[in-house]
Protein backbone atom coordinates (compact mmCIF):
# COMPACT_ATOMS: atom_id res chain seq x y z
CA UNK A 1 0.00 0.00 0.00
CA UNK A 2 1.44 3.37 -1.00
CA UNK A 3 2.52 5.83 1.70
CA UNK A 4 0.04 8.50 0.61
CA UNK A 5 -2.78 5.95 0.57
CA UNK A 6 -1.94 4.91 4.11
CA UNK A 7 -2.12 8.52 5.25
CA UNK A 8 -5.37 9.14 3.42
CA UNK A 9 -6.83 6.01 4.99
CA UNK A 10 -5.84 7.22 8.45
CA UNK A 11 -3.60 4.22 8.97
CA UNK A 12 -0.31 6.07 9.37
CA UNK A 13 0.12 7.59 12.82
CA UNK A 14 3.80 6.82 12.38
CA UNK A 15 5.85 5.09 9.73
CA UNK A 16 3.86 1.87 9.89
CA UNK A 17 4.78 -1.75 9.34
CA UNK A 18 3.23 -1.58 5.86
CA UNK A 19 5.38 1.43 4.93
CA UNK A 20 8.66 0.44 6.52
CA UNK A 21 9.37 -2.84 8.23
CA UNK A 22 11.17 -2.74 11.53
CA UNK A 23 14.09 -5.09 11.78
CA UNK A 24 17.31 -6.22 13.36
CA UNK A 25 20.76 -5.60 11.97
CA UNK A 26 21.67 -3.42 9.03
CA UNK A 27 20.10 -5.30 6.14
CA UNK A 28 16.88 -3.31 5.83
CA UNK A 29 17.92 -0.11 7.60
CA UNK A 30 18.75 1.98 4.52
CA UNK A 31 15.37 1.25 2.93
CA UNK A 32 13.59 1.95 6.22
CA UNK A 33 15.38 5.29 6.55
CA UNK A 34 14.44 6.38 3.04
CA UNK A 35 10.79 5.58 3.75
CA UNK A 36 11.01 7.51 7.01
CA UNK A 37 12.36 10.51 5.08
CA UNK A 38 9.46 10.29 2.66
CA UNK A 39 7.02 10.31 5.58
CA UNK A 40 8.76 13.33 7.12
CA UNK A 41 8.39 15.24 3.85
CA UNK A 42 4.75 14.19 3.63
CA UNK A 43 4.23 15.64 7.13
CA UNK A 44 5.41 19.01 5.92
CA UNK A 45 9.14 19.13 6.68
CA UNK A 46 11.11 20.40 3.67
CA UNK A 47 13.16 17.75 1.90
CA UNK A 48 16.40 19.69 2.29
CA UNK A 49 15.85 19.90 6.07
CA UNK A 50 15.12 16.18 6.28
CA UNK A 51 18.24 15.33 4.29
CA UNK A 52 20.38 17.67 6.38
CA UNK A 53 18.99 16.39 9.67
CA UNK A 54 19.54 12.75 8.77
CA UNK A 55 22.79 13.05 6.83
CA UNK A 56 25.23 10.35 7.91
CA UNK A 57 22.71 8.50 10.08
CA UNK A 58 23.66 4.86 10.53
CA UNK A 59 22.36 1.82 12.37
CA UNK A 60 24.20 1.34 15.68
CA UNK A 61 24.51 -2.13 17.23
CA UNK A 62 25.96 -0.39 20.29
CA UNK A 63 22.66 1.42 20.91
CA UNK A 64 20.76 -1.88 20.76
CA UNK A 65 23.21 -3.41 23.21
CA UNK A 66 22.75 -0.51 25.62
CA UNK A 67 18.98 -0.75 25.29
CA UNK A 68 19.07 -4.40 26.29
CA UNK A 69 21.41 -4.02 29.27
CA UNK A 70 19.84 -1.53 31.69
CA UNK A 71 20.71 -2.99 35.06
CA UNK A 72 20.80 -0.13 37.56
CA UNK A 73 17.00 0.08 37.80
CA UNK A 74 16.97 -3.49 39.11
CA UNK A 75 18.72 -2.38 42.32
CA UNK A 76 16.69 -1.81 45.47
CA UNK A 77 16.22 1.76 46.65
CA UNK A 78 19.09 1.94 49.21
CA UNK A 79 21.51 0.51 46.64
CA UNK A 80 20.30 2.81 43.88
CA UNK A 81 20.37 5.92 46.07
CA UNK A 82 23.87 5.12 47.33
CA UNK A 83 25.09 4.64 43.78
CA UNK A 84 23.59 7.87 42.46
CA UNK A 85 23.82 10.36 45.36
CA UNK A 86 26.74 11.40 47.55
CA UNK A 87 27.64 14.21 49.93
CA UNK A 88 29.43 16.15 47.20
CA UNK A 89 26.27 16.20 45.06
CA UNK A 90 24.18 17.41 47.97
CA UNK A 91 26.70 20.10 48.86
CA UNK A 92 26.91 21.33 45.28
CA UNK A 93 23.14 21.39 44.89
CA UNK A 94 22.66 23.40 48.06
CA UNK A 95 25.35 25.86 46.97
CA UNK A 96 23.70 26.32 43.57
CA UNK A 97 20.34 27.01 45.16
CA UNK A 98 21.91 29.54 47.52
CA UNK A 99 23.99 31.30 44.87
CA UNK A 100 21.19 31.43 42.28
CA UNK A 101 18.26 32.29 44.51
CA UNK A 102 16.96 34.92 42.11
CA UNK A 103 16.80 32.54 39.16
CA UNK A 104 15.21 29.82 41.27
CA UNK A 105 12.62 32.25 42.58
CA UNK A 106 11.67 33.35 39.06
CA UNK A 107 11.28 29.76 37.91
CA UNK A 108 9.14 28.81 40.90
CA UNK A 109 7.11 31.99 40.47
CA UNK A 110 6.30 31.12 36.87
CA UNK A 111 5.82 27.36 37.11
CA UNK A 112 5.18 26.67 40.79
CA UNK A 113 7.86 23.99 41.08
CA UNK A 114 10.39 24.45 43.92
CA UNK A 115 14.08 24.80 43.12
CA UNK A 116 15.19 21.73 45.11
CA UNK A 117 13.05 19.51 42.88
CA UNK A 118 14.36 20.77 39.55
CA UNK A 119 17.95 20.89 40.83
CA UNK A 120 17.62 17.32 42.12
CA UNK A 121 16.52 16.18 38.66
CA UNK A 122 19.37 18.15 37.06
CA UNK A 123 21.89 16.56 39.42
CA UNK A 124 20.63 13.03 38.88
CA UNK A 125 20.22 13.22 35.13
CA UNK A 126 23.61 14.61 34.15
CA UNK A 127 25.56 15.61 37.27
CA UNK A 128 24.55 19.29 36.90
CA UNK A 129 25.15 19.18 33.15
CA UNK A 130 28.56 17.56 33.37
CA UNK A 131 27.59 14.45 31.39
CA UNK A 132 24.79 15.05 28.91
CA UNK A 133 26.06 12.35 26.57
CA UNK A 134 28.05 12.47 23.36
CA UNK A 135 26.22 10.04 21.09
CA UNK A 136 24.59 11.30 17.88
CA UNK A 137 20.91 11.70 18.67
CA UNK A 138 19.67 11.09 15.14
CA UNK A 139 21.48 7.77 14.78
CA UNK A 140 20.38 6.65 18.25
CA UNK A 141 16.74 7.44 17.58
CA UNK A 142 16.80 5.98 14.08
CA UNK A 143 18.32 2.75 15.38
CA UNK A 144 15.69 2.41 18.10
CA UNK A 145 12.91 3.33 15.68
CA UNK A 146 14.06 0.65 13.22
CA UNK A 147 14.38 -1.92 16.01
CA UNK A 148 11.15 -3.89 16.49
CA UNK A 149 10.89 -3.47 20.28
CA UNK A 150 9.50 0.11 20.47
CA UNK A 151 9.21 1.12 16.85
CA UNK A 152 6.26 3.50 17.06
CA UNK A 153 7.54 5.35 20.13
CA UNK A 154 10.99 6.04 18.73
CA UNK A 155 9.73 6.79 15.22
CA UNK A 156 7.79 9.71 16.68
CA UNK A 157 10.84 10.78 18.67
CA UNK A 158 12.95 10.76 15.51
CA UNK A 159 10.32 12.81 13.70
CA UNK A 160 10.34 15.31 16.57
CA UNK A 161 14.13 15.51 16.43
CA UNK A 162 13.95 16.41 12.73
CA UNK A 163 11.41 19.11 13.61
CA UNK A 164 13.84 20.57 16.16
CA UNK A 165 16.31 21.05 13.31
CA UNK A 166 13.55 22.52 11.15
CA UNK A 167 12.67 25.01 13.91
CA UNK A 168 16.27 26.17 14.12
CA UNK A 169 16.76 25.41 17.82
CA UNK A 170 19.65 23.02 17.20
CA UNK A 171 21.77 21.82 14.32
CA UNK A 172 22.20 18.08 13.71
CA UNK A 173 25.84 18.37 14.80
CA UNK A 174 24.77 19.88 18.13
CA UNK A 175 22.36 17.06 18.82
CA UNK A 176 24.50 14.81 20.96
CA UNK A 177 23.03 12.98 23.91
CA UNK A 178 22.50 9.77 25.83
CA UNK A 179 22.04 6.38 24.20
CA UNK A 180 18.23 6.64 23.93
CA UNK A 181 18.43 10.01 22.18
CA UNK A 182 17.85 12.22 25.24
CA UNK A 183 18.92 15.82 24.72
CA UNK A 184 20.40 18.33 27.13
CA UNK A 185 21.18 18.70 30.80
CA UNK A 186 17.97 17.12 32.07
CA UNK A 187 17.72 14.63 29.23
CA UNK A 188 14.63 15.62 27.24
CA UNK A 189 13.44 13.28 24.56
CA UNK A 190 12.69 15.17 21.36
CA UNK A 191 8.89 15.31 21.77
CA UNK A 192 9.32 16.76 25.26
CA UNK A 193 11.79 19.29 23.86
CA UNK A 194 9.30 20.41 21.22
CA UNK A 195 6.43 20.68 23.68
CA UNK A 196 8.13 22.16 26.73
CA UNK A 197 11.56 23.70 26.07
CA UNK A 198 11.56 27.42 26.90
CA UNK A 199 13.91 30.33 26.27
CA UNK A 200 14.18 31.49 29.88
CA UNK A 201 17.39 33.48 29.50
CA UNK A 202 15.93 35.56 26.65
CA UNK A 203 18.64 34.94 24.07
CA UNK A 204 16.21 33.81 21.37
CA UNK A 205 17.00 30.09 21.56
CA UNK A 206 15.62 27.19 23.54
CA UNK A 207 19.02 25.89 24.53
CA UNK A 208 18.94 22.83 26.77
CA UNK A 209 22.57 22.02 26.05
CA UNK A 210 24.27 25.14 27.46
CA UNK A 211 21.74 27.46 29.14
CA UNK A 212 21.10 26.54 32.77
CA UNK A 213 18.11 28.92 33.03
CA UNK A 214 16.54 27.30 29.96
CA UNK A 215 17.28 23.82 31.36
CA UNK A 216 15.79 24.38 34.79
CA UNK A 217 12.78 26.38 33.62
CA UNK A 218 11.97 23.80 30.94
CA UNK A 219 12.18 21.04 33.53
CA UNK A 220 9.81 22.93 35.81
CA UNK A 221 7.43 23.51 32.91
CA UNK A 222 7.26 19.76 32.23
CA UNK A 223 6.36 19.01 35.83
CA UNK A 224 3.73 21.76 35.94
CA UNK A 225 2.21 20.52 32.68
CA UNK A 226 2.06 17.02 34.16
CA UNK A 227 0.01 18.26 37.10
CA UNK A 228 2.40 19.66 39.70
CA UNK A 229 0.52 21.36 42.54
CA UNK A 230 2.29 24.55 43.69
CA UNK A 231 2.72 24.89 47.42
CA UNK A 232 2.35 21.18 48.13
CA UNK A 233 5.02 18.66 49.08
CA UNK A 234 6.50 15.85 47.03
CA UNK A 235 6.96 12.99 49.47
CA UNK A 236 5.69 9.52 48.63
CA UNK A 237 1.90 9.40 48.71
CA UNK A 238 1.44 13.03 47.64
CA UNK A 239 -0.04 14.22 44.36
CA UNK A 240 3.29 15.75 43.41
CA UNK A 241 5.07 12.45 44.00
CA UNK A 242 2.75 10.99 41.38
CA UNK A 243 3.80 13.79 39.04
CA UNK A 244 7.43 12.77 39.54
CA UNK A 245 6.45 9.34 38.22
CA UNK A 246 5.75 10.98 34.88
CA UNK A 247 9.39 12.05 34.76
CA UNK A 248 10.69 8.52 35.17
CA UNK A 249 8.65 5.36 35.63
CA UNK A 250 11.29 3.55 37.69
CA UNK A 251 10.18 3.65 41.32
CA UNK A 252 13.75 3.75 42.65
CA UNK A 253 14.46 6.81 40.52
CA UNK A 254 11.34 8.64 41.68
CA UNK A 255 12.13 7.92 45.32
CA UNK A 256 15.67 9.18 44.73
CA UNK A 257 14.44 12.46 43.21
CA UNK A 258 12.14 13.02 46.20
CA UNK A 259 14.76 12.20 48.80
CA UNK A 260 17.49 14.26 47.14
CA UNK A 261 15.09 17.22 46.83
CA UNK A 262 14.45 16.96 50.56
CA UNK A 263 18.19 16.93 51.24
CA UNK A 264 18.62 20.04 49.10
CA UNK A 265 15.81 21.76 50.99
CA UNK A 266 17.61 21.47 54.33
Amino acid sequence: MALAALVAAGLLGTVSAEAAQCGEGTAGFARWLEEFKADAVFRGIPRDVVDRALAGVTYSPRIISLDRSQKSFKLDFPQFYARRVNDAMIKRGRAFLRDNAGLISRIEGQYGVPGPVVVAIWALETGFGRDSGNLPVMSSLATLAYDCRRTQFFTEELMAAVRIVHNGDMTPAEMKGAWAGEIGQTQFLATRYLNHAVDFDGDGRKDLMRSVPDVLASTAKVLRADGWRPGEGWDEGSANYEVLRTWNRASVYVRTIAKLANELSD
